[in-house]
């Protein structure tokens, strides 16, 4: 062994070949946080000091190479200054530099997936063999960042200016194939021929049939681009880029202004140039909000790993109700390999729900996501139904008929009383409460809400709502369920709402507000899109159904009245009453009409400023900042009663939930760390200034304390 350490090991092969693997000990992935940074340098100097090593494979000990960078070691390391981010960037640099400079033909040996850090090392090697399923890209931009340690410099070196933009500015992850196409890979091989692969390479290098060195030089010196060829080459994938990203996500825009600033340079001149770049870019809060949603995301999966550990068997689901929510829980339910039951009271309804799945499918067939055998056998794995007859295998069952608690427990009883003992019930209501629903059944230690979001198929989240008696068995169940179904579950605590409806209506409470005092609802959509929600607030009414809305908004009325019961007639309830639905039926607070593609599109109805005239204050203007206060102060300090309450476990659950469920906008991180954005003291002195517009602007207890202590939600 000529190197071992805890991270990185060397060892001479046959022929003056060495091997140096990356296999972090006590982890199941490798990954480029400090240590494994310092092991390679060691590993690197080692190489150096031995005249047996004549050329060099790179391996992993993993199932994957290299997953990127350690995203745990930065939320610290990105409140030290810009120059010392910067410093630790070039410090990594300078072994990633290191081996590059290694006088031998290196090849490194991809087996799976490498990305961010991973691929950059990749990058520093003289040649890339790709296993047939590795995975490869550099998703930085996805965290407000830019590759940091070479990605900016190598990469548009080796496979010229518009590849390595499309690559580092749209973040996506590529198969070895597309690697290949454009020059990222220099060979892909089948898995179990690719450290062969690896060798022979190195030793075709050594008899002198290749010259490494040469192709070594590419990535040391500048672009080969004549000057004008150059600018134009870089002005036209920023136009591009800067459309694509928006103001919101400036990364993807600042890492093509660090490639073209180092096109003229040589490698340490242009690697100075992207370490300035990516320190001044992690700064920035969209850098913090996105790194934090990362680890959020990955404290929600931790958390739903231990609690599906405690499931039953899951090989048999059931649907009750055939409607748009039944067919698409069917559908995803059977896409993911959980065969279901889709059953209702009528043939017209499972024609509906079958033609929903249908169309689902036939949509991917024509994108060239699935064959049409696979849809076939997708299709065959949902069985349409108008008894119990087949329930006696069924571990799992969704209920998704009419949003009304008799109907409810009627169907739910009934079920009950066929089916075995142990068999998962769960209501897929959002509004009902899941203890009231449980009254009707014998068993309610089996029976939990499992509140899908419409559609089924693209939305992200599944909440899992435990009523007051319902087990920890069930809860883990129906969390399984869920993760099977490839969705991400939250769990929360029975309450009128529970957590995302709850938190939603005390924005569209804000919503009526501004209407009642005279804001243009146009404005405050355009206003609020561009702070980043995917639509304005009256857009989003339209898109829900506002005689959901309008029922929902009820609901919360009855179950928060000191902050949800309002004293005026809101502008939903008036669209409500003229029978404008939104979308549903072609006209809300907007018409609709049909695009070229089939799809709805929103035109401005002057008929809707006739409606509500009478009810709301002269129109006025507001200026932006007031918006977004009305807006987000009731949202944020809901979920924060959320919190307060025990109706969700923690702030990354709480945060999660609200970008899963409702397209908050994730570069601000979630509305807990929207708050910590702002400061808790200041947010609270916000919360103040609009007190007297009602309860749910007033600052909960716990903001409170926090403002005291000087704490935030997240360290």
């Amino acid at each position: 062994m000529i190197y071992q350490g805890n991270a990185v090991s060397v060892q001479l092969l046959d022929d003056g070949i060495a091997e140096l693997k990356f296999d972090l000990q006590g982890e199941s992935v490798n990954k480029f946080n400090q240590e494994t940074v310092e092991d390679l340098g060691k590993a690197v100097d080692a190489i150096a000091g031995n005249n047996d090593i004549k050329g060099l494979i790179v391996t992993s000990g993993k199932g994957v190479f290299i997953v990127g960078a350690d995203i745990t070691e930065f939320t610290d390391m990105f409140k030290l200054p810009e120059d010392e981010i910067a410093g630790w960037c070039l410090k990594s640099n300078k072994v990633f530099n290191a081996f590059e400079d290694l006088d031998i033909p290196k090849v490194v040996a991809v087996n799976g997936i490498a990305l961010g850090g991973g691929l950059e090392m990749c990058l520093a090697a003289d040649f890339r063999v790709l296993s047939e399923k590795a995975l490869v890209g550099l998703p930085e931009v996805k965290l407000g960042l830019f590759p940091g340690f070479g990605g900016t410099v190598r990469l548009p070196r080796l496979v010229g200016v518009d590849n390595a933009v499309e690559w580092i500015a749209a973040g996506g992850q590529h198969r070895a194939d597309k690697a290949l196409k454009v020059g990222v890979a220099d060979a892909v091989v089948a898995h179990d021929k690719l450290n062969d692969a690896a060798i022979a390479l190195v030793k075709q290098c050594l008899e002198g049939k290749i010259d490494f060195r040469a192709k070594r030089q590419e990535k040391l010196e500048p672009l080969k681009l004549p000057p004008m060829e150059n600018m134009m080459a870089f002005q036209t994938c920023m136009a591009m880029v800067m459309g694509q990203a928006g103001k919101n996500y400036p990364a993807p825009v600042a890492a093509v202004k660090a490639m073209q600033t180092a096109a003229g340079m040589n490698r340490d001149q242009a690697l100075e140039v992207e370490a300035k770049g990516f320190a001044k870019i992690a700064k920035t809060p969209q850098a913090t909000a996105l790194v934090g949603l990362f680890l959020a995301d990955q404290a929600v999966k931790k958390v739903n790993g231990k609690t599906a550990k405690g499931a039953g068997e899951i090989n048999q689901a059931a649907v009750l109700g055939a409607g748009i929510m039944g067919g698409g829980i069917a559908f995803q339910s059977a896409l993911k390999g959980t065969p279901i039951i889709m059953k209702d009271i009528a043939d017209k309804a499972l024609d509906l729900g079958m033609n929903e799945a249908s169309k689902l499918l036939a949509k991917r067939v024509s994108k060239g996501k699935m064959d049409a055998a696979k849809m076939g056998k997708v299709l065959s794995a949902i069985r349409p139904t108008l008894n119990y007859g087949d329930f006696d295998d069924v571990n799992v069952i969704v209920e998704a008929v009419v949003e009304n608690q008799k109907i409810k427990q009627s169907v739910l009883a009934e079920t009950e009383g066929k089916v075995k003992e142990g068999t998962v019930l769960a209501s897929n209501t959002s509004t009902i409460s899941i203890t009231k629903l449980a009254e009707a059944l014998e068993r309610p230690q089996d029976f939990a809400g499992m509140h899908f979001f419409n559609p089924v198929h693209m939305m992200p989240l599944v909440e899992v709502i435990r009523g007051e008696k319902t087990s920890d068995e069930t809860v883990a169940s129906l969390v399984a369920y869920a993760q099977k179904m490839g969705k991400n579950p939250i769990v929360v605590n029975d309450c009128p709402g529970f957590l995302v409806n709850r938190v939603l209506f005390p924005y569209f409470g804000g919503f009526g507000m501004l209407m009642r005092d005279g804001a243009d609802f146009e404005a405050v959509d355009k206003v609020m899109q561009k702070f980043g929600w995917p639509m304005g607030p009256a857009y989003l009414m339209d898109v829900v159904g506002i005689d959901t809305g309008v029922h929902a908004a009820q609901v919360m009325a009855e179950g928060f009245p000191e902050r949800m019961q309002y004293d005026f007639k809101d502008v939903s309830t008036v669209m409500f009453e003229n029978e404008r639905y939104g979308q549903k039926n072609g006209v809300g607070f907007y018409r609709y009409e049909t695009d070229k593609k089939g799809k709805p599109k929103k035109v401005v109805d002057e008929k809707t400023w006739e409606l509500i005239k009478p009810h709301v204050a002269e129109t006025r203007e507001f200026d932006a900042e007031e918006i977004i206060a009305r807006m987000m102060i009731p949202m944020c300090t809901e979920t924060v009663r959320c919190l307060e309450d025990n109706i969700v476990g923690s702030a990354a659950e709480a945060d999660m939930a609200m970008i899963y469920g409702i397209g908050f906008p994730p570069f601000r991180g979630g509305p807990l760390r929207y708050i910590d954005s702002i400061g808790a003291k200041a947010f609270v002195e916000l919360c103040d200034k609009y007190a007297h517009l009602g309860g749910i602007y007033e600052a909960p207890q716990m903001l409170k304390d926090m403002a005291a202590k000087g704490e935030s939600f997240f360290a």
